[in-house]
């Protein structure tokens, strides 16, 4: 009996140091070959050696490679993403020269990351919080004549997404073509699910990318974090605001979050709507075309403007390279607002060269976060960055979740990328880089109140913090690669 057990044990014990093993070697092959990031490639290799099994694992649920061909997937079943020729002549003229060639410079740098050209003759308006945000999407969603389109990460279902839904429903029973579209995560963020409550009503919606139980932990890295709505495909809103109760800050939620968002008009609105449609035929299927989705739009004001689609597929690392050379473009400011600030190390890399450049560098990101560990592992990196001359604030609460960096006196970056390795290698997301001095002044006006608000973070505070925090803090730094 006792040399079955044993026999028993043996052959169990054996077979799982052979799982083991196989599944190391796998992952570390795959690693090898296909990892594109040093550091987090080093940091995956660390892990699998030191526990083979677990880290074997996580590599295959975490693994930006494996994301990487998912996302591949999900653009190969609908064909190849909409994409404007390359521009022929430079978009900006300035009786100045340096200006000349500085912004004509990054333009057609951006033109040529993007997918889109700059478009001419957009209005861009800042709506501060869902107080300013909210009410201006319902009206323009109660007001449609011919089409919504709208796709967010986080849509709740109650409080101010009851608004939502109602209004959807309303336009929909008046014979308004309505299209919806949630990430399926997204959905999870509350109960009940909003997909559920616009299928009672009848509003045509989908889930990005939904899957059950095991296939979930699979794909949980694609998400699909754009915030966009178009209506009748003239009026656009974007940036980082989801529908929740937590933004409706005059109401004092529960949870309250400040935020930015935008409200868009002129031809730039014609790609959003490209957008949402390219994720649309993969959710459902249906292509959308024609006037009603894609009416002709004249100018409204005189931003120059242009889409940036970042993902997992064809799209992938579009964002940091766009970011990369608007800072090497940078000539007397940088402003940067973001809710997770973890960029990757060309990006610290670029915004310490800014600041060598003489370059005036200034960061705002939450004192406290509501994903604690990001703000330890973000804290880790402030000592290169004040070291080299840049300035980093913290504001206080409630959270703050606005994105937004500004270049100079003219160009701005708004949507729904946030600076972290989540958001620059793995979610879907969408941005718009614009060109107005008259946008970036008010922008800059919006930032320096924020800033004016905060507390600026010292070289000083940060090496008389207990050693129990940069302890924390330092163990939280190890994991930035899956952050």
């Amino acid at each position: 009996m006792l040399s079955s057990l044993l026999l028993e044990w043996n052959w169990g014990t054996a077979a799982l140091v052979v799982l083991t093993l196989a599944l190391s070697i796998t992952a570390l092959l795959h690693l090898l070959s296909h990892h594109r990031d040093h550091r987090s490639a080093a940091f995956w290799v660390a892990l699998i050696v030191l526990s083979p099994l677990v880290g074997a694992c996580l590599y295959g649920l975490l693994g930006i490679n494996f994301v990487r061909r998912r996302g591949q997937q999900y653009r190969g079943s609908i064909g190849p993403a909409y994409r404007d020729p390359p521009p022929t002549c430079p978009l900006f003229v300035h009786s100045d020269p340096v200006l000349t060639e500085r912004d004509c410079s990054l333009a057609m740098t951006v033109d040529r990351i993007s997918r889109f050209n700059f478009t001419s003759g957009n209005t861009v308006e800042p709506l501060i919080n869902g107080d300013e945000a909210m009410p201006a999407m319902l009206a323009a969603i109660r007001e449609a004549k011919i089409s919504i389109a709208l796709s967010s990460y986080i849509f709740e279902a109650t409080q101010i997404g009851a608004d939502f839904v109602e209004a959807l429903a309303a336009a929909h029973n008046r014979g308004v073509k309505v299209r919806v579209m949630v990430d399926d995560a997204g959905t999870r963020y509350s109960w009940p699910p909003v997909t559920r409550e616009l299928g009672k009503k009848g509003v045509p919606v989908r889930r990005f990318m939904p899957n059950r139980f095991i296939l979930r932990l699979l794909t949980m890295n694609l998400r699909n974090h754009k915030k966009i709505l178009v209506v009748d495909g003239k009026v656009g809103f974007t940036g980082g605001m989801n529908i929740r109760e937590g933004n409706m800050i005059s109401r004092n939620p529960g949870h309250p979050v400040r935020d930015l968002h935008f409200r868009i008009t002129g031809p730039v609105v014609g790609q959003m709507q490209r957008v949402f449609a390219e994720d649309w035929q993969f959710c459902a299927g249906e292509v959308l075309n024609g006037e009603t989705w894609f009416p002709q739009v004249a100018a409204t004001g005189e931003t120059h403007a242009l889409g940036i689609v970042d993902g997992p597929d064809e799209d992938l690392e579009v964002m940091p390279v766009a970011l990369f050379a608007a800072l090497n473009a940078a000539r007397n400011r940088v402003c940067l607002m973001t809710p997770y600030f973890l960029p990757t190390a060309i990006l610290m890399a670029a915004l310490k060269l800014c600041a060598t450049r003489q370059v005036e560098v200034t960061i705002i990101t939450p004192a406290k976060n509501n994903i604690p560990v990001v703000a330890w592992a973000a804290r880790t990196l402030y000592p290169e960055l004040l070291e080299a001359g840049c300035r980093i604030y913290e504001s206080p609460a409630p959270f703050d979740h606005s994105k937004l960096l500004l270049i100079d006196d003219a160009w701005s970056c708004i949507g729904s990328t946030n600076w972290d390795p989540r958001s620059l290698r793995l979610n879907f997301e969408f941005n718009l880089a614009c060109h107005s001095p008259a946008l970036a002044t008010r922008l800059h006006t919006i930032f320096e109140a924020k800033k004016a608000e905060s507390r600026e973070v010292t070289e000083a505070s940060l090496q008389n913090a207990p050693m129990a925090i940069r302890l924390r803090n330092g163990f939280a730094r190890l994991f930035i690669p899956v952050l």
